[in-house]
């Protein structure tokens, strides 16, 4: 199979390769019901070492920048309350934690959760982490600028490998809510 975007050696339809996936995001292919095809979700094979979107794009092809969005754990806190979410945004671009993210998540302080926290909570690898197979009560917060795109690659929940998903399907994952501006430039 060629893949959709980039230029990959291997790409294989996520759920024709479940076992180079976590648990969790091999979990979430597996129950996939969106209205694209779960094998529309593409997975490639990359090196681990150069998972790091800098490194990635000097290895895999600096075109890629516009098509690859990065998935951060933060932790809105109001009171004693900690929420928990994921952000998805374009990998040329930030997260507005302090703006976008503090007022969706109704929380008077929003900061990126730690890595322990990140991996932990959701069985993903740092440098890996993808917005499918996230816990399920958590909101995964998905730029416009990321759903627009016919593609888009993300982390697979290791650091070898990424997925290639069409945009439109992230905005159908469980507690997905699309928001304008949450990625700045």
């Amino acid at each position: 199979m060629r893949a959709p975007l980039g230029d990959f050696d291997h790409a294989t339809p996520a759920p024709d390769c479940l076992d180079e996936l976590t648990a969790p995001v091999a979990e979430a292919v597996r129950r996939w019901s969106g209205s694209v095809p779960a094998e529309q979700i593409v997975y490639v094979d990359t090196r681990p070492e150069w998972a790091d979107t800098p490194v990635f794009l000097e290895h895999y092809g600096k075109d890629l920048l516009d098509r690859s969005a990065n998935c951060v754990v933060v932790a809105g806190k109001r009171g004693g309350e900690t929420t928990p979410a994921a952000c998805v945004v374009l990998s040329a671009a930030r997260v507005d934690v302090n703006g976008a993210v503090r007022r969706q998540l109704g929380a008077r302080k929003a900061s990126f959760a730690p890595m322990d926290t990140a991996t932990g909570e959701t069985g993903m690898e740092y440098g890996g982490i993808t917005p499918l197979g996230l816990p399920g009560e958590w909101p995964v917060l998905v730029d416009s600028a990321v759903v627009d795109l016919p593609y888009v690659l993300v982390g697979s929940g290791r650091r070898r490998g990424k997925l290639l998903v069409p945009g439109k399907a992230l905005a159908q994952l469980p507690n997905a809510v699309v928001l304008e501006g949450l990625g700045v430039v």
